[in-house]
């Protein structure tokens, strides 16, 4: 439990987690995904 604890952790941090497993690729790429898209939406408010 404490591994996953500690893998999720780092993923929050958006540090490369080196773990082979499945799911952390797909959490790696979801990541990836959604900063991404972040970067891209304009914060600025209209009138």
């Amino acid at each position: 439990m404490a591994e996953t604890e500690a893998v999720l952790q780092a993923l929050s941090r958006r540090e490369t987690v080196s773990e082979p497993d499945h799911v952390v690729r797909l959490l790696t790429a979801l990541i990836e995904d959604v900063d991404q898209c972040l970067s891209s939406v304009s914060i600025t408010p209209s009138a």
